[in-house]
């Protein structure tokens, strides 16, 4: 079912040409569209001298390594191939790569971020959710991985960034409670509201 769907999807791709600038933009760029977001989310919280939404979206970035350290424990171990490895006549937007198909980085990266974020602000939080799905949907569509490699993704790095967010986002705050108290970073962070 995996390749049949994966076949489905690379079909529509050779039929939407006009599509394809956007597609392999996103799917190879589109990352920094999710640094925007929580570079966005902190500045929020910076603004409203909330330390815990800063925190969460420091969190929001550290999830998404924490969980692209783990993908490539499980990738490595299960070393599945790429579709355009495995099949024939695969129509390949992006430079091919050797290393495994799943989870898919970047599914694994945006997932991470996008349910991290839902923590933060929820309004930015569902922007990220949609486009992390766009961007696993991208993936799929260039010819870079199968669907159950982006799924992996989105369910590892959300996994992540789900389990850690109360103890990481109580650690952050902490920190970046003490280093508010410090004159030079005080400008960064913001000074913690007077509870």
């Amino acid at each position: 079912m995996d390749t049949n769907l994966f076949r489905h999807v690379n079909r529509f791709a050779d039929h939407t040409s006009w599509l394809h600038p956007f597609a392999v933009a996103y799917a190879k760029d589109g990352i920094v569209v999710f640094a925007a977001l929580m570079v966005l989310a902190f500045w929020r919280g910076r603004q409203a001298q909330d330390l815990a939404g800063e925190a969460g979206a420091a969190w929001a970035g550290a999830a998404a390594l924490v969980a692209l350290g783990l993908g490539q424990v499980i990738g490595g171990a299960i070393d599945r191939h790429r579709p355009y490895e495995n099949l024939a006549h695969v129509h390949v937007l992006v430079s091919r790569t050797t290393d495994f198909s799943i989870p898919s980085d970047h599914a694994t990266a945006v997932g991470a971020v996008a349910i991290a974020l839902l923590f933060v602000d929820r309004k930015i939080g569902i922007v990220a959710a949609v486009l992390a799905v766009l961007m696993a949907a991208t993936r799929v569509y260039v010819g870079a991985h199968y669907p159950t490699d982006v799924l992996a993704g989105l369910a590892l790095g959300g996994l992540v960034a789900l389990v850690g967010v109360r103890p990481a986002t109580r650690l952050l705050t902490t920190i970046l409670g003490r280093a508010a108290a410090l004159p030079g970073l005080s400008v960064v962070i913001g000074r913690p509201s007077a509870a």
